[in-house]
């Protein structure tokens, strides 16, 4: 057993809306300033999720300082150990994701390990590549149209995992998370939360803030295949 560390991280995102703004009746929205909390809110979450996955930490002063910003390891800079790749040790040589190289990986991280891949997690091409996976098993709709078959659950020898879309992983990548291992923690009392700064002028704002960390645990119940 070895102890792992990790930084959080600080997201925050400004808020301000003019005396203008919150006097008048808008088109559907009921108060602005409320409006754009949500707008910045959901800015937040996707830097976060971003974050998650491609996050590094600085070299030097991973904890930061007056010059150097505190950033959280993500998922991609934990994993080492199952690590895959088109024509490398073995692994079949096709550029493109095929179910044989998918099931080569879950079979060699189920060897490697306790763990249970049951989360994959790919961007917009890959996604397309699983799903041509039953492609064989083509369906036709009463009038003859072919019927688009989207895999959101993939099962294989080795466990059922969820498919999960995101726009952050690199293309040609495609993470093999355990998810049981896996948690996005805020540091206490600081999830994501409003704090009002002082009024300057003929305005009212305030600060969207929280911070946040990856915990990963057992790198080795993980995996990743880049390279496609």
């Amino acid at each position: 057993r070895s102890r792992r560390s990790n930084t959080t991280q600080i997201f925050a995102a400004t808020v301000e809306v003019s005396g203008s703004e919150l006097a008048v009746r808008q088109v559907g929205v009921r108060d602005e300033l409320d409006y754009q909390k949500g707008q910045r809110t959901r800015e937040l979450l996707r830097d976060l999720e971003n974050c998650l996955i491609n996050g590094r930490a600085p070299a030097a002063n991973p904890e930061g300082s007056a010059t150097v910003r505190r950033t959280m390891r993500g998922i991609g800079s934990f994993l080492s150990s199952n690590t895959f790749a088109p024509g490398v040790s073995g692994f079949p040589n096709s550029t493109d994701l095929t179910e044989e190289q998918l099931n080569l990986a879950l079979r060699e991280i189920w060897r490697n390990s306790a763990g249970q891949v049951d989360l994959i997690v790919v961007g917009g091409q890959e996604k397309r590549a699983i799903n041509q996976f039953v492609t064989s098993n083509r369906r036709y709709s009463a009038g003859g149209e072919v019927v688009k078959d989207l895999v959101s659950v993939y099962e294989s020898d080795f466990g059922i995992c969820r498919i999960v879309l995101s726009r952050w992983v690199a293309p040609g990548t495609v993470l093999l998370l355990d998810s049981s291992r896996i948690q996005v923690l805020p540091l206490s009392g600081r999830s994501f939360h409003y704090k009002p700064l002082a009024a300057t002028g003929d305005r009212e704002g305030g600060q969207i803030i929280g911070e946040y960390t990856l915990e990963l645990r057992n790198e080795n119940a993980h995996g990743v295949i880049s390279g496609l």
